[in-house]
């Protein structure tokens, strides 16, 4: 029965964490106790009569359960943290125009179905799962699948692509692009999808977190993304006009006059007005969003994202610059008119002259024919 009770005793140690226990008393050579080292049976009783009171003291403290809730939890953040998902997402401003006719034609298989009717974009999603593979009965999880929204007004937003990956899909883009940009824009942003999230959405710093992303989201977010890169490119265009006419009013300023022609004068309010017109018309700035009017979490995103890329104030700001630009442009063309109006009155002034002059020759010459 004792050696029943050792057995148990050491299997339960095992189990449990090792814990040192106390060192075992010294006994001198003149203690009572000494005896009972030369009884190797009894001594040997003794000492493990004690460990009772030890397992009841391991017994009160559940270390095993306490061991195994901190597994689970573990085991869950772990689970949790596998399910968050960092989806990148770039912006790319390429072109003036590109043919999404021509472009859809080429990427059928790849074509998202619209689910509204919007004609100025097309959603493409391309899987690392092959036909065959799928048709075998294997499922995609989307976590492979990477999206392409490409709009008319030459924006392209790739979605869960890396940067070495990226160029392969612009290509695809660029052989339906017209009016190339010798310089192209790009913008870095972030979706988390984050099934565990309290709320639907939740915007952070360069990000936004959501509870899912779905076809319909990826449309959303590459809209104001493509919108914002864009209006990147307009802005510029206008910057530099605005420059232009500074360093005008700063030679009109030291001279009293400007050299401008009339034709670089028009090629500039052209300029202006096709910007203005992108802006409002081909980019969609204040279209509404048939997703976003059909499901209020789709319109919570869209409004977050506005005012996350201050898509209002940029236009505003734009807007001054070019109410500036046009100020500019009707005063150089009311100068470039007045000289007009001078020329023309000293060319009249000189044909008078001349028809006078004529005129007194004539004159001269009946008088002196006469008297001769």
């Amino acid at each position: 029965m004792g050696r029943l009770r050792v057995l148990l005793h050491l299997k339960r140690l095992t189990v449990i964490p090792w814990n040192p226990l106390p060192p075992p008393p010294q006994f001198h050579l003149s203690s009572p106790l000494l005896h009972r080292v030369n009884n190797p049976v009894s001594s040997l009783s003794r000492f493990f009569s004690p460990m009772p009171a030890i397992s009841d003291a391991f017994d009160a403290v559940p270390i095993g359960e306490h061991r195994e809730d901190y597994r689970s939890s573990v085991h869950e953040s772990q689970e949790e943290e596998e399910m968050v998902k960092n989806i990148p997402v770039k912006a790319y401003f390429l072109s003036t125009s590109i043919d999404l006719k021509s472009l859809q034609a080429e990427n059928v298989c790849n074509a998202i179905p619209p689910t509204s009717r919007s004609l100025n974009y097309i959603a493409l999603r391309y899987s690392d799962f092959q036909p065959e593979i799928t048709d075998m009965g294997v499922q995609d999880n989307g976590y492979c699948d990477r999206y392409v929204v490409v709009f008319q007004y030459g924006s392209a937003v790739l979605f869960n692509i890396a940067d070495h990956e990226a160029e392969q899909y612009l290509d695809i883009v660029r052989k339906h692009a017209s009016g190339l940009l010798p310089e192209m824009r790009k913008d870095d942003y972030a979706v988390v999808e984050k099934p565990s999230l309290p709320t639907w959405m939740q915007g952070g710093l360069d990000n936004i977190v959501l509870k899912s992303l779905d076809a319909d989201g990826i449309r959303i977010i590459g809209n104001v993304l493509g919108q914002s890169i864009a209006l990147d490119h307009y802005i510029r265009q206008v910057d530099d006009m605005v420059e232009e006419f500074t360093e005008i009013n700063r030679v009109m300023e030291k001279t009293g006059t400007f050299d401008m022609k009339r034709k670089k004068l028009f090629q500039l309010v052209g300029r202006a007005n096709s910007n203005l017109a992108d802006v409002i018309i081909r980019l969609g700035l204040f279209d509404r969003s048939e997703i976003a009017w059909k499901n209020a979490n789709y319109a919570q995103i869209l409004e977050f994202l506005r005012e996350e890329y201050e898509l209002n104030q940029r236009f505003g700001n734009l807007d001054f610059k070019l109410k500036f630009v046009e100020h500019n442009i009707h005063f150089l063309q009311e100068v470039l008119q007045n000289r007009r109006s001078d020329l023309l009155e000293w060319g009249i002034i000189i044909l008078l002259i001349i028809e006078n002059v004529i005129s007194m020759y004539e004159i001269i010459k009946d008088s002196n024919m006469i008297s001769s």
